[in-house]
């Protein structure tokens, strides 16, 4: 301060000297007199040239010094390790402004994120902790913005009791600041604490705290913001997840590979069908040569695949990046991507060529699979038409399929379904195969195997069927296979029907009937094939229906397909029996010129 003063009389002194005329030598005593004039005015007079008073210096020097200690403390609060440091700060007799007590408290709950609960319970009752929280209880007015939304979610990180006054003061001060808060502040409140909110049930500050965010959506400027709002608030609030969709829809075109991944995958896991957002995805990443990961293909996978949303060209380029990558795919991975593309009905030929290769390395890793992917990775085998001896005991061994054989969740009857066709092609083509299989009770059609909604093709099919086999038909016939045939009918020699009831059925649990088929008999059975039941754009049928058609096929059946494309043509009742005749006889005589 003394260095400064100096400095302004030295000017002061300048500036008399600039001022005074050119005298003769006698004038010396002049200036003499002027600058004591000068010095004496500058430290009693306001109207001098100096721009304050001397006390308005010393002022600033204590603000100065004031300001480093209060630096002090918070590099002091940022660098303690333990509990006992900020409390002992706390009582230490520092300096501390009105945010001061706030950031010990946030700091705190840092420390203790990861510690056990008995800690957090006796830091609770300290009583200087309840001193730290009386005073931050007195000067939450004055803390600033940032600090408070973190304070908050810190005092429920700390999980104080609900009925505490300091934590209903805290929230009570967030919801009058609500309107005045960055957005930003409203993002991470929501993000940090709305679990919180929901499980000490504060739902009016949620509430009033989602409605702010709905509203000021205008507001987000940030792609990692919207993508990170949906993924962790979007679900609370379905107006403020409409509307981060349309700043989605905005922003898509900045969005990198890594923000395209996260908002399919949250589209994917809350089932929003959003057609727009996935076009504008869908385009960008056809368009947009960014290199993907494998990560990140696998996860783009399961999200068109969990959506059944159609898109040819982001699937053939999700096809051209994996097939290079195919011999680095663990099986895990191959089950999760083909299962992917099963769900979109899409076959890319050399991508599930290399799956098959890598089968190489299910020898050692299949047991150690959870036994539901097991059942998967093995059904796909049969499909692929692959599996091995040991694969089939591996999941029909009584270990791991009788977790299956109760289950009534869907997910368990999907497993169990596939363990009935592994079964099946046990059964039906591995003639060596000596065991273990499903025990016989296992194998009994459920109740559940026909109570499906009937569609119109299946109807019309029924109708036509009974007007055309009468009493000699069955229908709707549950196989102990898993799979159900729409019709089955004897044929003699004659070409006549005879009913299949009188005959034994092998295919059926239990078993039917006590009479041999006559020589020459054949059993037909017919398959109707609905839209679903193929691929995508094609009039290939997906896996599971070729196996079923292969076990159909290899139980001893003569199969009468009937495709829903060819079924459509047919106008009148006379044109669709006079099809199914000669759909019969086609298929015997593709087994005569066998």
């Amino acid at each position: 301060m003394a260095v400064r003063l100096v400095k302004r009389c030295t000017c002061l002194l300048r500036g008399a000297m600039l001022e005074a005329p050119a005298l003769a030598p006698g004038c010396g005593l002049r200036l003499s007199r002027v600058a004591p004039r000068v010095l004496t005015s500058s430290a009693t007079s306001p109207s001098s040239h100096f721009p304050g008073p001397l006390s308005g210096l010393v002022e600033k020097e204590r603000a100065f010094a004031a300001n480093s200690e209060h630096q002090d403390v918070d590099q002091l609060i940022e660098k303690a390790t333990r509990p006992e440091e900020l409390l002992e700060l706390f009582r230490g007799g520092h300096c501390l402004h009105e945010n001061h007590a706030a950031l010990i408290l946030i700091q705190l709950s840092r420390l203790l994120a990861n510690k056990p609960e008995d800690k957090k319970a006796l830091l609770l009752q300290d009583a200087h902790f309840q001193q730290l929280l009386q005073l931050v209880n007195s000067q939450i007015t004055s803390v600033w913005h940032g600090i408070l939304v973190k304070l908050l979610r810190s005092l429920y990180a700390l999980a104080l009791p609900g009925a505490c006054k300091e934590l209903q003061s805290v929230e009570q001060e967030v919801r009058w600041r609500l309107r005045r808060l960055k957005y930003r502040h409203l993002v991470f409140l929501a993000e940090s604490s709305a679990t919180y909110m929901q499980e000490r049930d504060s739902q009016e500050l949620l509430a009033e705290l989602l409605v702010h965010l709905e509203r000021r959506w205008a507001e987000i400027e940030d792609c990692r913001m919207v993508v990170s709002m949906m993924a962790k608030i979007g679900h609370l609030s379905e107006p403020l997840m409409n509307r981060l969709e349309d700043k989605c829809l905005e922003l898509v075109e900045q969005f990198g590979p890594d923000e395209l991944r996260k908002v399919l995958l949250t589209l994917a896991t809350q089932n929003r069908r959003s057609v727009p957002l996935l076009r504008a995805i869908s385009y960008h990443l056809v368009q947009k040569p960014f290199p993907l990961t494998k990560g990140i293909l696998l996860d783009l996978a399961y999200a068109y695949g969990k959506l059944g949303f159609q898109q040819t060209q982001v699937f053939q380029r999700l096809a051209s990046d994996l097939l290079p990558r195919a011999p680095s795919l663990t099986s895990s991975e191959v089950a999760r991507c083909t299962k992917s593309f099963a769900l979109l009905k899409w076959v890319n030929g050399p991508l599930f060529e290399a799956f098959v290769q890598v089968r190489e390395k299910l020898g050692s890793m299949l047991s150690g699979l959870p036994p539901a992917l097991q059942v998967d990775v093995v059904w796909a085998l049969c499909v692929l038409q692959q599996v091995q001896e040991a694969e089939l005991r591996a999941v029909l061994c009584p270990e791991l399929h009788t977790q299956f054989l109760g289950g009534g969740s869907p997910k368990h009857q999907s497993t169990f379904q596939k363990l009935l066709h592994i079964n099946a092609t046990a059964q039906l083509e591995y003639p060596e195969y000596t065991g273990p299989l499903l025990p016989a009770s296992a194998v009994v059609p459920r109740l559940s195997a026909l109570d499906r909604k009937v569609t119109p093709l299946q109807k019309e099919l029924q109708d036509t069927l009974r007007g055309l086999l009468g009493s000699k038909g069955s229908f709707m016939v549950p196989t102990q296979y898993g799979w159900v045939l729409d019709a089955e009918v004897v044929l003699d020699p004659d070409s006549q029907f005879l009913p299949p009831r009188d005959f034994v059925a092998p295919h059926l649990a239990p078993p039917s009937g006590s009479q041999l088929l006559p020589p020459g008999a054949k059993r037909l059975a017919f398959l109707r094939w609905e839209f679903p039941n193929y691929s995508s754009r094609s009039r290939d049928l997906l896996g599971r229906f070729v196996l079923a058609r292969r076990h159909v096929l290899a139980a001893g059946f003569l199969v009468v397909d009937v495709p829903y494309y060819e079924w459509l043509e047919l106008k009148s009742e006379w044109q669709k029996g006079a099809y199914l005749k000669d759909k019969i006889r086609k298929a015997v005589a593709e087994e005569l010129a066998k």
